[in-house]
C-alpha cells in the first residue's frame, strides 16, 4: 500500500516552470517545480523516490512558503 507525501514550496515566489507531470516516476531531489524569487530560479525537489499523483499549481501562480504544490505516492 502506497502513502501520499506532500511536496511543499520552500519559499514564497512565483511558479516559473513545472518540471514533472502526473504519473512521472521521480527520484529523491529530482526537480518537480521551479520557483522564481528575486530573479533567482529555485528548484523544488521530490522529498523521496515515488510517483507524482497531483500537481496543484500552474506556471505563474504565486505560492507561499510551506504551501503544498504537489503530491506523490511513495
Amino acid at each position: 500500500m502506497s502513502k501520499t507525501k506532500d511536496i511543499r514550496s520552500s519559499l514564497t515566489g512565483t511558479v516559473w516552470k513545472i518540471d514533472a507531470s502526473v504519473g512521472d516516476s521521480v527520484s529523491e531531489d529530482d526537480p518537480v517545480v521551479t520557483l522564481e524569487s528575486m530573479k533567482m530560479e529555485i528548484p523544488v525537489g521530490a522529498p523521496l523516490d515515488g510517483v507524482i499523483t497531483e500537481i496543484l499549481v500552474t506556471e505563474n501562480d504565486l505560492v507561499e512558503e510551506g504551501q503544498v504544490i504537489a503530491r506523490m505516492s511513495v
